[in-house]
C-alpha cells in the first residue's frame, strides 16, 4: 500500500529533506543533520511538519461521559482551553493510543492521536460509541499540523505569524479566526502547535522558513528531543501489552472516577503490582544502546531496551528499557548487551533532560 503525504509533502522535498516511511506517511527525517535540528529546537526555534497526526471531534449532550468512557484521565467539568494527556486502553489494561483532548466547548471536545495508530482508534472510538448521543466525527483530512518549539517560539509566532499568543500557558488552546492555537509540544521546550486548512498550514510554513527564523526540522529531532525529556512514544514505551502502570503514567489515569475502559485492570495492577516497569538506563560508557537490545542482570536477561540514544544536549549514554520490576529501583546495576560486548550502567530516572515549559 501506498503512503500517504501530507500537505506540505513538496515543501520537504524542495529543501531537500531526507524522506522516510513513518505511520503510514512519507515524511522528513531531516534536512541538514539531527544534531543542528535539536539544538535549534533547544536553543532557538524549529518548526515541524506533524500533518499526519489524527483528529476526531466530539460534540453532543454525552460528549463529556463519553470521552470521560474512553480516556484515563478526567474531563469532568473541565473548562474550555484546557487540554488533558492519557490514553485510551483495552479492557486488561493495555494501551490503545496516547492522545490529547481538547475542551474547545460546552459538549465539544477536540482528540489528537497518533499517525501509525489512526484507523485503529477511530475503529476503537466507533466501537465503543453506542449508548452516547454524541456526534463523533474523523476530521483528519480537514486539517494540516505545524509544531513551532523552542525558547524563541512565542516571538515567531507572534512576530512571523501573527497569531497573538502570550496569553496562552502549558497545555491550554484557543481559537484565532479558524486557526487552532496550543501551548503543546513533544520536544521537552516552550511550544505551540497549529492546526488550520491545508492551504493556510501551507503558507504558514513558507512565512516561517522563510523569516530565517525557524529551523525546518525532521522527525529524527523530533525523536531525539522527546527521548531526552523522557516522554514517551506509542510503539516503543507504550503498546498494546505496555500499560500506564508499567510505564510510570499513572499520573495520567484518575482511578478515582467513574468507570472507564481499562480501569478495572489498572486497579488491580496499582494493588498488586506489575511484573514489569519502563525505566531509565545510563551506561558508564559512550557506547549507544538501541532498541531491542537486551538488558541483563548477573548474566541473565531482565528485559530490551525500548529507546536508546548518546544524548545532544546533556552528552549522556542513555536508555529507557522494560525491565523486570525486581530490578527497577534506582541505582541498581545492570548491563546491555551491545552486539557481542556488554556494557555495565544503572538504572536512573527517566526524564535525562530539565523540560523548560511555559507554566
Amino acid at each position: 500500500m501506498e503512503n500517504k503525504r501530507t500537505c506540505l509533502y513538496d515543501k520537504h522535498v524542495s529543501l531537500g529533506a531526507l524522506i522516510s516511511p513513518f505511520g503510514g506517511f512519507d515524511m522528513p527525517i531531516q534536512y541538514s543533520d539531527i544534531i543542528s535540528e535539536h539544538n535549534a529546537v533547544r536553543n532557538a526555534c524549529g518548526v515541524f511538519d506533524v500533518s499526519h497526526m489524527g483528529e476526531v471531534t466530539v460534540t453532543g449532550p454525552d460528549a463529556e461521559r463519553y470521552v470521560n468512557h474512553i480516556f484515563t484521565n478526567d474531563v469532568t467539568g473541565m473548562p474550555a482551553g484546557k487540554i488533558l494527556y492519557g490514553m485510551m486502553l483495552y479492557e486488561d489494561g493495555g494501551t490503545v493510543d496516547d492522545l490529547l483532548v481538547y475542551k474547545m466547548g460546552e459538549n465539544n471536545f477536540f482528540i489528537v492521536i497518533n499517525a501509525a495508530n489512526i484507523d485503529k482508534d477511530w475503529a476503537w472510538m466507533t466501537q465503543h460509541a453506542d449508548g452516547f448521543d454524541i456526534d463523533l466525527r474523523h476530521v483528519s483530512d480537514a486539517y494540516g499540523q505545524l509544531a513551532v518549539q523552542g525558547p524563541d517560539s512565542q516571538q515567531v509566532m507572534e512576530e512571523v505569524l501573527g497569531l497573538p499568543c502570550v496569553e496562552l500557558t502549558f497545555y491550554t488552546v484557543k481559537t484565532i479566526g479558524e486557526t487552532i492555537v496550543s501551548r503543546t509540544g513533544y520536544t521537552g521546550e516552550d511550544g505551540f502547535e497549529i492546526y488550520d486548512t491545508e492551504e493556510n498550514i501551507r503558507a504558514m510554513w513558507d512565512k516561517l522558513i522563510a523569516s530565517g527564523r525557524c529551523t525546518p526540522c525532521g522527525l529524527g529531532c523530533r525523536d531525539t528531543l522527546r527521548f531526552e525529556a523522557g516522554l514517551p512514544l506509542y510503539g516503543d514505551e507504550l503498546t498494546a501489552e505496555i500499560s500506564p502502570v508499567m510505564a510510570g503514567l499513572s499520573m495520567f489515569c484518575k482511578l478515582t472516577k467513574d468507570n472507564f475502559i481499562g480501569k478495572e485492570a489498572l486497579v488491580k495492577q496499582k494493588a498488586d503490582g506489575v511484573a514489569q516497569k519502563i525505566v531509565g538506563i545510563e551506561l558508564a560508557d559512550k557506547a549507544i544502546p538501541r532498541h531491542g537490545y537486551s538488558v541483563l542482570k548477573d548474566g541473565e536477561k531482565i528485559g530490551e531496551v525500548t529507546t536508546g540514544y548518546h544524548t545532544i544536549t546533556t552528552d549522556r549514554s542513555v536508555c529507557m528499557a522494560l525491565i523486570d520490576s525486581r530490578y527497577a529501583a534506582l541505582d541498581t546495576e545492570v548491563d546491555i548487551q551491545i552486539r557481542k560486548k556488554v556494557f555495565a550502567g544503572k538504572v536512573v530516572k527517566k526524564k535525562f533532560y530539565e523540560k523548560r515549559y511555559h507554566k
